[in-house]
């Protein structure tokens, strides 16, 4: 029995929503994680973060480990009184930055051994230790399990060996992370593009046995159309009465597309990454606010939307903010960009719920066809 009860409420084809009952709050599915990398979403208070209708953000195991340092995080209260976020957290295990970082790591069966970026230092995550940071130190909700997430491309032979190291570093995760009320433990599954990798990765992951199932390995290259041919039958794989996770996706696109195919939980650095270089996401598509043409543009980005950000600033100011590299620039398009990535997952609620996405999904690709980046 998982440690949060997971309740789909509406299903349309394979799309599906529902609520994730954790112990600090529920969180409503189709689900989007800003992302708190170290113990901050980039440019935005945690109330500014709580405004958009965000029931839960992502924290970074490897930024945190280096810095402030889980220790250090346990003694000041663990990382939702540190940061003053009292919703969920999900923390991820590093196996991303491990793939990320393969030029200062080795990965062996005992453990991923790295240099730091900041200052060189060594340092060893083993799948224990990782769970030890994540759910003691820490203190979050939602666990990730160590991984090994190869690179695109990758050789059938590199997939499948990463894939059964995943597997065993999984097992290994559950022994560390035992029985746990108030928090969760999800699994990853591996495999690339290969489907019968994934199809075998599952059936490991269900064997041993998680609260949650994460989709790894995508995003990391392989473009929108190769990521939707393995969602097609990725996804399907994973049990219908746990949670799916499609770690570090994406863009809007990309969300509706997973949605469509059964995925549940989203995060990614886009929202905030976009904000920083001047650029908004919109119904319509991305507006790059640094074109000439928004510079005596007296309209808001969305005055539909419940955020200052997006309804009380002409888009005219948010480029001179943007072009004159002023920081409210970033702090404002970083704060519509979340409160738009939340407004789409609550109208994909909304359209499943109702058992219309299929012409959601339709009139969200018109829209966004209409026009380019501006």
């Amino acid at each position: 029995m998982s440690a949060f009860p997971f309740e789909i409420s509406g299903r349309d084809g394979a799309a599906r929503t529902g609520v994730l009952k954790t112990a600090r709050g529920d969180i409503r599915t189709p689900a989007f994680m800003p992302v708190g990398t170290a113990a901050t979403v980039k440019a935005l208070t945690v109330d500014q973060v709580m405004s958009t209708g965000a029931d839960i953000i992502l924290g970074n195991t490897y930024h945190l480990m280096l810095r402030p340092g889980p220790e250090r995080l346990e003694r000041l209260g663990g990382l939702h009184r540190f940061m003053r976020w009292e919703g969920p957290i999900l923390t991820d295990s590093g196996g991303f930055q491990v793939m990320s970082l393969s030029g200062i790591s080795k990965v062996t069966e005992e453990a991923v051994t790295f240099k730091s970026h900041i200052d060189g230092s060594r340092h060893v995550l083993t799948p224990e230790r990782s769970i030890e940071i994540q759910a003691d130190r820490l203190g979050a909700d939602i666990v990730m399990q160590l991984d090994q997430c190869v690179s695109w491309p990758a050789e059938e032979g590199a997939a499948a060996a990463a894939m059964r190291l995943s597997d065993r570093w999984g097992r290994r995760s559950k022994a560390a992370f035992g029985h746990r009320e108030r928090q969760a433990l999800f699994g990853i599954q591996q495999g690339s593009t290969f489907a019968d990798l994934r199809r075998e990765s599952s059936e490991r992951l269900i064997e041993a046995g998680f609260d949650g199932y994460a989709i790894g390995g995508l995003a990391v290259g392989e473009g929108h159309a190769a990521m939707c041919e393995v969602l097609d039958y990725a996804a399907g794989f994973l049990p219908e009465d746990r949670p799916r996770y499609l770690m570090g996706v994406g863009k809007p696109v990309d969300l509706v597309e997973a949605v469509a195919r059964g995925v549940d939980m989203f995060d990614c650095v886009l929202p905030t990454r976009s904000g920083r270089h001047g650029q908004a996401w919109t119904w319509e598509g991305p507006v790059n606010l640094k074109n000439a043409r928004f510079a005596e543009d007296d309209s808001p980005l969305d005055e539909t939307l419940d955020c200052p950000a997006s309804r009380d600033y002409a888009k005219a100011y948010l480029h001179h903010l943007v072009k004159a590299e002023e920081i409210l620039g970033q702090v404002l398009l970083s704060w519509h960009n979340i409160a738009f990535f939340q407004a789409l997952t609550a109208a994909m609620r909304a359209a499943i719920s109702e058992g219309r996405f299929e012409v959601f999904r339709r009139d969200f690709h018109a829209r966004q066809a209409v026009r380019g980046a501006g």
